[in-house]
């Protein structure tokens, strides 16, 4: 069985803000406990490999399921000490790759080269790519073989605008996921604010906010199992 490729971002701060962000813990916990109950392995990448910073808010949001994952000594090593770098993962060991959010992936995701590649690899050879939340960030500027992006007349959720204004984030942001999809040419969906929320178009899901990690699980599994 391959694997799947969970990305998460080295960014600490909201750029040379004070404000300490990074990734939101349950993206990463939900996403990943659902996968490995029917039995899928995971492994961590980040753009820089390492350390990656938590969002200190996100604790608080934290379900048990997923506090007891964060205390598992492996999961810290693989998932917030030592992740690895692009350049140390086999594209081909992966069926799926997910991006998980964080108010930090805004600064080190979309242009970073070698989670494109990655990204575009398992893409390219029958995988899914997957996001939630601001994860959608590093789905932004993958690119189809044919250099059109992979966004390209897709429908994708992710954080909206609407919430970044509700978080008190509106300006402190480099840019809207919301705006940038439709830059690109995709198709924006949306649910109320905060609502659980996820949309498959083909090998492509995208949920919409740190509640909606599962249900981005939840579509990827059963989009593999039919393929079985």
């Amino acid at each position: 069985m391959k694997k799947i490729l969970v990305v998460e971002t080295n960014q600490t701060s909201y750029g040379q803000r004070a404000e300490a962000t990074g990734l939101w813990l349950g993206e990463t916990t939900e996403f990943v406990l659902a996968v490995q109950a029917v039995g899928y392995q995971v492994d961590y990448v980040s753009p820089k490999g390492g350390y990656v910073p938590l969002d200190p808010r996100s604790m608080k949001y934290a379900d048990a399921a997923s506090l007891a994952l964060y205390r598992q000594p492996a999961f810290q090593r693989a998932a917030l000490a030592q992740t690895l770098p692009p350049a140390a993962v086999r594209p081909q060991d992966y069926i799926a790759i997910y991006y998980a959010g964080g108010h930090g992936v805004m600064w080190d995701f979309p242009a970073d080269a070698g989670l494109r590649q990655l990204a575009e690899v398992i893409y390219q050879q029958g995988g899914y790519v997957t996001a939630v939340c601001h994860g959608i960030a590093g789905l932004l500027n993958l690119r189809r073989p044919n250099g059109e992006y992979l966004l390209v007349n897709r429908q994708v959720t992710g954080f909206t605008t609407g919430e970044e204004v509700l978080a008190g984030k509106r300006w402190q942001v480099p840019f809207l996921n919301q705006v940038e999809v439709t830059r690109r040419g995709g198709h924006f969906v949306k649910r109320r604010p905060y609502a659980t929320f996820a949309v498959q178009d083909g090998r492509l899901i995208t949920g919409q906010n740190p509640f909606s990690a599962q249900a981005v699980a939840t579509k990827l599994i059963a989009a593999l199992a039919e393929e079985k």
